[in-house]
Parts: C-alpha cells; structure tokens; sequence
C-alpha cells in the first residue's frame, strides 16, 4: 500500500529492452529492474512495501478516482475491485458491454407476485394470525431492492430510475393495491431503458399503471347530451413532463423567444383537448380469473402486465387538430389515433432538448450548458440516421466533456446534490454486508419516512422536484437550478443524517427482513473497514475513493481525522468504532452529498 513503505536504498537498472525519451514512471517502466536493501512490512498489516512500486505505477490512483467518479453517475454504487476492474478499459467499452446485458430475467412485475406469496407463506408459518393482504407497494420494493442488490445490469437499472421521475408514477396513492402493477410498469421502463423513445414513450402509454395514475383508463367517447367529455390528465402531462415541455426550446435548451422577447408556449387548452380525444377508447389488454377482458371493466380485474386495448366504439370518431398545423385524419382506428400521435411527439422539435436536459440532471449535473444539451440533443435527433436512439443519448450524456473532464468537477457552479435514495443505494452497494437469509426484502419505509424518497413513490405527478427548481439564497441570485434541493429540508437533511446514524451505529442497514416473515436481518460487514482503520489515511482513501471519488477535501479530512483520533487502539472494539465514526462523517459531509 502506498502509506506503508520508506525504502532505504534503491537500484535501478534498464535494460536494453526499453528506452525511454520522455520520463520513466507512472508505470512507464518496461524493461526496468527496481531492488532495494529494504521492502518494508508493518506490523498486523499483509502487504509489503515493493521497491518496484516507486516506479510501475501502483499507488497512483487518479485512474481509480476518474473511475468511481464515472460510475456515481452510471450506477446505484460498486466496489472497490469493481471500480479496479472497469478502469482497465474505455469507458465507453464498458457502457457498450452494458448495453448487452438483459434486465431482469423475471419481470419486476412476477418478482412481486412471487415474493408477495413467498412472504405470505412466511408470515403464517411464523404464526401470523391476521390476514396477509397482497401484493402491496412493500412487496414491490421487495422486488426491487432484491433485483438492485445482486444485479449485473448496472446502467440499465440507473437509467430506469432516471426514466421513472420524467414518467413521473407514484404508488403513494394506493400503496396497499396493486404492487405487481408497479413492478410491471418499472419493467416498462428497465426494457426500453435502451430502446427507441419512441417505443418507450408508446409502451407508458400503454402501460396500464398509467392509465390508472392519470385517469385515462377506460376514458370514453364525447357524449354532448350528457355533459361527457374525453378526461384531459394524460394530454396534458404527456406534453408538459413527458416530451416537449410548456415553451418552444432551441436544440440547446434555451428558450424561443417571440418579437417581444417573450417565451411562445407549445402548446395551449384546445390542444389539451384535441389530444384527449386520441387517448380515449382504452381499456383492459387482458383480464385477471380468466375473465373476458372488455371497456369498462373494473381495474382490479385487469392484468396489469399486458397493455391496454383499444376498444374503437369508445373511440372518439373524426379528426384531432394537434399541435403546429399537424391534423390526424378522420376514418382511422383509435390505436392509428394514438400511434400518429406518439410519432407526432416524438418529431417535435422540444423534444430532443427536452429529454436531453432531464436525463442530463438526473445523471450527471443539475445544471448543463446549453453546449451540453446541444450535443446530447443532436444525438438524439440523428445517430447513424436513427432519431431517438436512447443508447446513443445515455453515451452523450456519459462521455461528454462536462461529464468527465475534472475541469469540469471543480467548477463551483457544477454538480448536483444526491438524491437521498441514491446516497442510501450508495451506501448498501458500496459496503460490504452479511446477508444470513440471502435476501434483500427492504420496504424502505423507514428511510422514505426520513427523506420523502423510494422508487416509485413520489406524492406528486410533478415528482419529489420540479426540474428547474431554485433555493432561495446564492444558487438562485446565481441563476442557477438545483431540483434535489426542494426536499431537503430542515425535516428531511436532520432526518437522513439520522437515519444514516442508525443504519451504521446499530449495523442493520435494511430494515423490512422483519422476524414475522422469519428472516435474519442483512447487516455491514466491517471486517475490511476494520483492517484498513490501522491506518487512518488508508481508511479515508479507501472511502474517498468509494463516495467521493477522489474529492474529500483538506477541511472534511480533517475533520473526520480528528474523530477518528479518539480511537487509537488496534483492538476490534477501537477499529469498529473508529471506522463507523469514518463512513458516517463521509456520508453527512458536504463532499459526498454534492455530485461533482
């Protein structure tokens, strides 16, 4: 390790296989032979200081940092060996070998009718008396906690999330309903994560979760004698959240403005009500019990994994002006409707900066030039003649100079603050646990209660933030955005610190493997941390480099040095404490909370 050596004597030879014009080091030294009169070892410490290691390049770690940081915007967390492994290759070899990796190989949505049973088994067997009801939201993040923890398919799974708060569906409404249903909608998202937007954006459409969320499930025809128009929800948020957005936008982002340098909206209250006109007709794809599925059945008989059909006598008849001159004809059938209208969006102008914004923030940065915006519009518009190509958007948004250049990171105006979830992912992904039960069945309840935050479970169709939300203070006199901030409050940022204390003080990060169902619950496993805590440095570069990727500052470092300074004993009791006091003050600082 690089703390642990102080050579006395070094001999270096070259020989005649390599020479070198330019430096020697930095693992630049093929062909050179490093001994030494002493290679230093430590007491209670496995490694030995390597003569070698002054110049083949072990110990320097700014590859590792680059990589860490790469994945903190790619992934819900890795480890160490993880981070080592993606450094060896390109980056974009390793998004490349993401793309071909398949989700989940049981739906989120059987996973939670599987687990729901399971449970329900488990809750009786340990002598539940009272009814175990069923699948609930619970059982979903059951699912999902289970996928999330022992999955390969790392960027698939960070884009769904990402794709979960632009489509914004929440469960907070019905939580004791239909949680296969929100397993079969976050499926939706994971599948196409990769996929053409275009198939996406049809596929929410069709999801029924959706319908439900916005009110268009068995949405009819006018009828003018009875007062009876086509609902207007899903209309006007498919616009407004789910594609182009309330102002025309430049491809960069910015604003259209008119001759008086006001911003042209895109769309007005005729055009609400054109669009609804196409999303009605829609009903249940396939019925639960082996019923027959028809218009008008009830939502708790629909299988909430096979899309809505249309059903054409429900179907508003005649033509829908839509948006910029654009009419569907009359004389079509109602899923034409909905087909031209989905292809009409998604030949928008907004919406290629549009999504390219959104994803931009909950990705990398809260804040991205239009230059950025620019570039990852332009992949979506066109790459290799495919327009909305989302791989070729998630390698624009990855790759671009804003995203990896440390120019970039240390910009002051730059980075995002980490959504509570996304710290709490971190710190489950990234540490090791103890899993007796083999199984990750985490309701979340108990941080969402702290932080207002769990997958699926916003309490607003506008998600837990507005994008272009701004905190009163320097970031808004700076004109600039900070979305995360409209849930961290003075309930919220207490709470997660909290939360973050009970999880590593009482070492059970997961909370929902209740005795009831008959499980032990998953805790840390200290053993490394404990192992690198000899040595406060080690410690705190090993963190560094786990949470905030090479950017713990000298003030937070001193910080956390002089409480670590209160355990100088190597005894386990001294080096548990010490590496607990190390990781929670990692994870309350400024220097992990903010993205960089």
């Amino acid at each position: 390790m690089k703390h642990l050596y102080t050579l006395l004597l070094l001999f270096i030879t070259y020989s005649s296989v390599a020479q070198y014009t330019d430096y020697v080091g930095a693992g630049h030294s093929a062909g050179v032979t490093v001994s030494s009169s002493s290679e230093q070892t430590k007491p209670n410490w496995t490694e030995t200081a390597s003569a070698e290691n002054t110049i083949n390049g072990n110990g320097l770690d700014a590859r590792l940092l680059e990589t860490s940081r790469f994945l903190a915007q790619a992934t819900f967390g890795t480890s160490k060996t993880y981070i080592q492994t993606v450094a060896t290759n390109s980056f974009e070899s390793w998004i490349d070998n993401q793309f071909t990796l398949p989700t989940t190989a049981v739906s989120l949505g059987d996973a939670t009718t599987t687990i729901y049973e399971d449970a329900k088994a488990r809750y009786y067997s340990n002598g539940g008396a009272n009814a175990y009801t069923g699948p609930k939201s619970s059982h979903f993040s059951y699912a999902w906690w289970e996928h999330n923890m022992t999955n390969d398919d790392l960027l698939r799974q960070r884009v769904a999330l990402a794709l979960s708060e632009i489509f914004s569906f929440s469960d907070e409404l019905e939580k004791d309903k239909w949680g296969e249903g929100s397993g079969y909608f976050y499926d939706v998202l994971a599948n196409d994560a990769f996929a053409n937007f275009e198939t996406l954006l049809m596929d929410v459409t069709r999801q029924p979760m959706m319908s439900r969320y916005l009110t268009y499930y068995n949405n009819p025809k006018s009828d003018i004698a009875n007062n009876q128009f086509p609902d207007e929800n899903y209309a006007r948020e498919v616009m407004q959240l789910f594609t182009i957005g309330l102002y025309e936008l430049n491809n960069d982002g910015t604003y259209v403005l008119d001759a008086s340098n006001h911003r042209i909206p895109t769309y007005d209250n005729d055009d609400i009500a054109e669009f609804a006109k196409v999303f009605t007709g829609l009903g249940a794809g396939a019925a639960l019990y082996g019923l027959t599925p028809s218009f008008g059945l009830d939502f708790g008989l629909v299988d909430k994994g096979v899309p809505l059909n249309m059903y054409d006598t429900y179907h508003e008849p005649g033509e829908k002006h839509l948006l910029n001159g654009y009419t569907i004809p009359s004389g079509q059938t109602g899923m034409q409707d909905v087909t031209d209208a989905i292809n009409h969006l998604f030949n928008h102008p907004n919406i290629a900066p549009f999504i390219a914004e959104r994803l931009i923030q909950r990705l990398v940065k809260s804040n991205p030039t239009p230059q950025y915006i620019n570039d990852v519009a332009n992949a979506f518009n066109n790459t290799n003649g495919v327009r909305g190509d989302m791989k070729a958007v998630i390698k624009a948004i990855l790759l671009h100079p804003e995203a990896r250049s440390c120019s970039w990171s240390t910009n002051p105006e730059q980075g995002k603050l980490r959504e509570p979830m996304i710290r709490y992912f971190n710190l489950l992904r990234q540490i090791t646990l103890n899993n007796p039960s083999a199984k990750y069945w985490n309701s979340g309840n108990y941080f969402q209660n702290y932080t207002y935050q769990a997958p699926l479970s916003a309490l607003s169709i506008f998600n837990f933030y507005y994008p272009d939300f701004s905190p009163n203070g320097p970031i808004a006199d700076a004109n600039l955005v900070a979305p995360e901030f409209q849930i961290h409050d003075s309930y919220t940022s207490v709470g997660y610190v909290n939360a973050f204390d009970a999880f590593i003080h009482d070492e059970i990060p997961l909370f929902g493997n209740q005795s009831y169902l008959g499980l032990t619950d998953v805790t840390f496993d200290f053993t490394t941390l404990k192992y690198l805590a000899k040595d406060d440095e080690v410690l705190l570069n090993h963190l560094d480099m786990l949470f905030t990727n090479g950017q713990l500052s000298n003030e937070t470092r001193t910080i956390i040095k002089t409480a670590m300074a209160n355990y100088t004993s190597l005894d386990d009791a001294s080096l548990l404490n010490k590496s607990k006091i190390a990781l929670w003050l990692i994870l309350v600082s400024p220097d992990y909370t903010i993205q960089k």
